[in-house]
């Protein structure tokens, strides 16, 4: 036994369990992640069950069933739900219901006291709505270009699902045209208005000012006819789309008027066969996938925060690559390995156990406030006192970013370039070529493996952070993207969503706990993808410099 020990044989197989331990619960985790949160975008089955009350009343509620857990009686009446006296234990289910705007909530517990066998009717629909969330009912009859059709008409189910589509074209038109071409108008009469103040500013005056003037009330004429014929085309549109009206029967008896203008869309979850609910869920995902969030960030897309995500990483990478990797070459090649430098070292070392918190508070008063003050003063004072760059936005949270991964980068390619071989130098130097030829022909190529690892470590800590973005750029909602088709198309002064905050926003400060638990999931599934896929592009492009410049020296 003591000979085996001595082997090392033992400690092989310990490291070997313990990675396969780690293997599987990074798996597990991943895939929990994935089972509670894309499972979410599965068309579920719409239940109808009847309740009799206590008092020999019955009530008929219908929605998706949720879960059930067994609880006990006390936890049961505290939660204000009727629990016979002899009873100890006792299920609950819960239900997403909807129909908030009727009742004011969307999930509800019911005990299994009186409760009828569940039934699963295929006349109950499921309207998911841009407001109040879903609607769950029966359909009565749908008016549709001044005609009548009612539920039972074999047109019906075609008729709902043209106007449904029609109402969902009108709507994004309607987005078109007011967030581009209006959204373009706005800008330009901003910048009209900008000029105008400047103009006051720099106290010009005689014939230059009178021409600038004269321009400027052309084209604010031109804008202004532009923009009554876009709005007479709204209305148009917004007349158009309210044509359609679906009435629905609620579990309660209560009949309701839904205008398609409100209908993302329209299913009836128990006639459809398997196949049918797989290309429902691939559409819904795709939906989530790309398009932008609406109730409190409980419904719709996450598109924003993972374009904002994308976003502050590409320019946190352009900005901290330079200059991690210029200061590395400069403690590794040319500083002279005092105390001094010695002190510098253990200071970027130091740095990277710095809380990220202190970045942001960091980033706040000296980019944002101190910088980004200076910078509205010099070249936007015409727009104070409301501040174009000192304000929290993409290039303030990409910056603080940047300082954040600074030390993982410098450390990175200063140990890339303390492994490449002496022997290497002295072979260049003893052939003609200056320090510097060396140093960026022969050194810098073979070390660009150990800067990418250190960039694909900046990628992994800055794609996660959440603290200091919450005070340097990153907001609940952003009203429009950092890249558009407005000059200057790249607007490092916007703020941002970003996944990491919204899974914080979404999980903890949403008012509606129990539909935002699955899109908590989701989006950080959807965030460890993205880490993931960031990563192994960093990797490949790693590992093809790895084998280049190794076939280049052999």
């Amino acid at each position: 036994m003591r000979a085996w020990f001595k082997s090392g044989t033992p400690w092989v197989w310990l490291n070997a369990g313990a990675v396969a331990v780690c293997m599987i619960m990074v798996v597990g985790l991943i895939g929990l992640i994935a089972v509670r949160g894309f499972g979410h975008f599965w068309p579920s089955s719409v239940a109808e069950v009847e309740i009799v009350d206590r008092d020999g009343s019955r009530r008929l509620v219908l929605g998706e069933l949720v879960r059930s857990q067994t609880v006990t009686a006390a936890v049961a009446r505290d939660a204000g739900n009727y629990v016979p006296e002899d009873t100890a234990q006792i299920t609950r289910y819960l239900f997403k219901e909807g129909n908030r705007d009727q009742t004011g909530r969307d999930f509800v517990w019911h005990t299994e006291v009186g409760m009828q066998p569940f039934r699963y009717p295929d006349n109950a629909f499921v309207i998911e709505r841009r407001e109040w969330g879903n609607f769950y009912g029966y359909p009565l009859h749908l008016t549709s270009a001044g005609e009548t059709i009612p539920a039972t008409d074999v047109r019906f189910w075609n008729t709902l699902q043209t106007a449904t589509a029609r109402s969902i074209k009108l709507h994004d038109e309607i987005e078109a045209i007011e967030r581009r071409r209006i959204g373009r108008i706005n800008t330009d009469m901003e910048r009209l208005r900008l000029d105008k103040r400047s103009l006051e500013l720099r106290e010009v005056s005689g014939a230059e000012r009178v021409i600038e003037e004269t321009r400027i009330a052309e084209r604010s004429r031109e804008l202004e006819i532009e923009y009554q014929a876009l709005r007479q085309e709204l209305d148009l549109l917004y007349k158009s789309t309210f044509r359609d009206t679906l009435r629905m029967l609620t579990d309660s008896g209560d009949e309701v008027d839904i205008s398609l203008a409100m209908v993302v869309r329209v299913t009836a979850p128990n006639t459809l066969s398997v196949i049918d609910k797989a290309g429902e869920y691939l559409v819904r995902l795709w939906e989530f996938l790309t398009h932008d969030p609406r109730e409190a960030n409980t419904e719709g897309g996450i598109f924003p925060a993972i374009f904002g995500t994308v976003t502050m990483v590409f320019v946190m990478s352009i900005m901290v690559t330079p200059f991690g990797i210029l200061a590395a070459i400069y403690l590794r090649e040319y500083a002279k390995q005092n105390l001094m430098t010695r002190i510098i070292r253990i200071s970027v070392y130091n740095l990277a156990g710095v809380p990220s918190i202190v970045y942001g508070v960091f980033g706040l008063g000296f980019f944002v406030y101190f910088l980004g003050g200076s910078i509205d003063q010099m070249f936007y004072e015409a727009k104070l006192p409301a501040p174009t760059f000192g304000t929290p936005g993409l290039f303030w949270a990409s910056l603080t970013l940047a300082l954040l991964t600074l030390p993982i980068v410098i450390v990175s390619t200063e140990e890339g370039l303390a492994r490449i071989p002496s022997t290497i130098r002295q072979g260049s130097l003893a052939l003609g070529a200056t320090k510097a030829e060396t140093l960026w022909k022969v050194v810098v190529p073979l070390a660009t493996p150990a800067m990418m690892t250190g960039l694909i470590l900046a990628i992994a800590r800055a794609a996660g952070e959440v603290a200091p973005l919450m005070l340097v750029g990153v907001v609940k909602l952003a009203p429009t993207l950092p890249v558009d088709g407005i000059f200057p198309y790249i607007h490092l002064e916007r703020k941002i969503m970003h996944l990491g905050f919204h899974i914080y926003d979404v999980g903890f400060q949403s008012p509606n706990v129990e539909a935002a638990r699955p899109l908590v999931y989701a989006t950080a599934l959807v965030l460890v993808f993205l880490i993931v896929a960031l990563n192994l592009t960093a990797i490949s492009i790693r590992n093809r410099l790895r084998e280049r410049y190794r076939s280049a020296s052999d």
